[in-house]
């Protein structure tokens, strides 16, 4: 079945954001919503992986065969069936390979090229990013038809965005036209912390409706959640936090279905 699918990295250069967590509890709860979902784990720090309950070192072939062209996509993606998703796995060889990449003619493609066979068998295609504006990361955004960006509500948050911006206007005037903001979702939300709400406001001022709805508030089942190898969908879904992922995954679907209406 060919289907209308939807490319979005999930990118901040910042760390601590929560932006692996998000990958793999927004893929399983798109799954949870009926969805094909492929989940690409580009980080050589292999959480996603790991998040999903599988020993990325064990992994071969994995995202560095594929991006040094040692194995095709359908090589390297493996099925998460207690997750309902499929995911294309990754360990510290990947730094390897962003070194190999800067020899390559076209290297910000190579993503793109790789992900073209399958795209038309998934709903949508989540890329987990490197927490730098490295290669890896302008793959996945030479790749992606949006970034979805996560983001703490704290003092530096918003210093950390500009840089963040820059290179998505320079990727989409120079090599993927199609690129915009998927929408900045705020993480690790604290209510009775005035900072988070004064930042949360700032955001709503400057990006309005790329803000999305949704707050992933700070909760402890999150955070534990991984080292079962689980999401928290999974692990405690009468939580917050798992509440809250259940209602990303709905957000995005009736924005993407909102965008298809228009075009």
């Amino acid at each position: 079945m060919s289907r209308n699918s939807r490319i979005i990295a999930i990118a901040n250069q910042k760390g601590g954001v929560g932006k692996t967590t998000t990958s793999v509890n927004l893929a399983v709860g798109l799954a949870r919503l009926k969805k094909k979902v492929l989940l690409l784990d580009l980080d050589p720090q292999g959480n996603a992986t790991m998040g999903c309950g599988i020993n990325g070192r064990e992994l071969a072939p994995n995202a560095c065969d594929l991006l040094l062209g040692e194995a095709s996509m359908q090589d390297v993606i493996v099925p998460v069936p207690d997750m309902g998703f499929d995911l294309v796995g990754s360990n510290t060889d990947l730094t390897a390979a962003e070194l190999n990449l800067m020899d390559v003619p076209h290297r910000e493609s190579v993503l793109r090229e790789a992900l073209r066979p399958v795209r038309a068998a998934y709903d949508y295609i989540l890329i987990d990013c490197p927490p730098s504006l490295s290669m890896l990361t302008i793959n996945a955004l030479t790749a992606a038809q949006g970034v979805l960006i996560p983001m703490q509500c704290e003092y530096y948050a918003l210093e950390g965005l500009t840089s963040l911006l820059d290179t998505i206007e320079r990727i989409q005037s120079a090599v993927n036209e199609e690129l915009e903001i998927e929408g900045l979702l705020r993480t690790m939300f604290d209510v009775r912390n005035n900072l988070s709400t004064e930042v949360s406001n700032q955001l709503l001022h400057h990006f309005e409706d790329k803000v999305f709805a949704t707050v992933i508030p700070r909760n402890v089942r999150v955070a534990e959640a991984p080292s079962y190898g689980q999401s928290v969908i999974d692990y405690d879904p009468h939580s917050r936090g798992a509440i809250a992922y259940l209602g990303l995954a709905g957000e995005l679907i009736r924005r993407n279905r909102k965008r298809q209406e228009q075009t």
